[in-house]
């Protein structure tokens, strides 16, 4: 009787824990949040992590006593970057368990699924030059069952139509030419922009990992940097894999929740925070090392300006909660 009893209860507590789904969505989210700021904190106290300087045979200290850290302020303009895109993946993860999956929206699962596979698939890139991040690799794996269970838990309580199609059609019925379509053209033209940027720095990360701006900024080559440490571009090609597998990520977690979801307080809210994570993080650490190259910089300032723009363009529509035409 008294072990029925605690089977039932254990059922209770297990279903209060998994809920709809969401809760576990949202740990995980939360996960890549903190996973960004320890991210920043590392680079901002200029520490690298144990595994790091187990496979180097070096701190970031020694390292940075070479060619006057210009090695250690690339490696971290880097590490900045991706902490800012984890934080900003997150924050769009969160709103999206918040909000469309609270009313069981049907895209807003594809979207997780979709760019889950993407973000959790780009660990593979990590191992193109035989670096496997050991601390990365166990925080995958961490987040992943809690990913898995809660979309599996979510795609029975869908409403129709639960099919990938439903990403495809926008529920904004608004003309191009307006001001909220011209700021939501903005928003998704910059979506477009991170895609393809990430798509460019993750192959480039796992093939010739730098390209000319990089080694100008560094004064040295990759035969250098082998003479150096046979291990350090390796490492650095890790770093860069995983930085453009996070901004393709962000890019199609942003494009979808522009795309799809209805014009809210919330919404424009969640795309503010994660576009200051991912953009101030990205523009604001070249300044601080000194990679200033206004080439290499360019993308990113354009994808700010149209950023910035889309945001101011749909503030009023969507912060002012003003209902548009053929939205619902």
């Amino acid at each position: 009787m008294e072990e029925s009893k605690s089977m039932r209860d254990d059922r209770g507590f297990l279903g209060a824990l998994i809920g709809d789904g969401r809760p576990l969505l949202l740990f995980m989210a939360l996960g890549l949040v903190l996973s960004g700021g320890f991210a920043l904190f590392l680079s901002a106290t200029g520490h690298f992590l144990p595994h790091d300087v187990q496979f180097l045979g070096m701190t970031s200290e020694q390292l940075c006593a070479i060619n006057e850290c210009r090695i250690v302020h690339f490696m971290f303009h880097d590490r900045v970057s991706f902490g800012g895109v984890l934080i900003a993946v997150g924050t769009l993860y969160l709103w999206l368990a918040e909000f469309p999956l609270r009313h069981r929206q049907g895209w807003a699962w594809w979207v997780f699924l979709a760019s889950g596979v993407l973000g959790f698939g780009s660990f593979l890139a990590y191992l193109g030059y035989g670096y496997l991040d050991t601390w990365h690799g166990i925080a995958t794996l961490g987040l992943l069952p809690f990913f898995v269970l809660g979309l599996v838990r979510m795609f029975f309580l869908l409403r129709p139509p639960v099919t990938a199609a439903c990403l495809l059609r926008s529920p904004m019925k608004v003309s191009w030419a307006s001001s909220f379509g011209l700021g939501r053209a903005c928003l998704l033209a910059t979506a477009v922009g991170l895609i393809a940027g990430g798509a460019t720095i993750l192959i480039v990360g796992m093939t010739c990992v730098f390209v000319p701006q990089d080694l100008a900024y560094m004064g040295l080559n990759a035969q250098d940097l082998h003479a150096i440490n046979p291990r350090l571009v390796p490492l650095i090609a890790h770093d860069r894999a995983g930085f453009g597998g996070g901004v393709c990520t962000y890019g199609a977690v942003m494009f979808f929740c522009v795309w799809c979801g209805n014009p809210s307080r919330s919404l424009w809210q969640a795309l503010a925070i994660a576009g200051f994570a991912a953009f101030a993080t990205a523009i604001g650490v070249h300044p601080l090392v000194g990679y200033t190259d206004p080439v290499h910089l360019a993308p990113a300032v354009i994808g700010a300006a149209l950023f910035i723009a889309g945001l101011v363009l749909t503030f009023k529509p969507m912060v002012g909660e003003v209902k548009m035409p053929g939205s619902h």
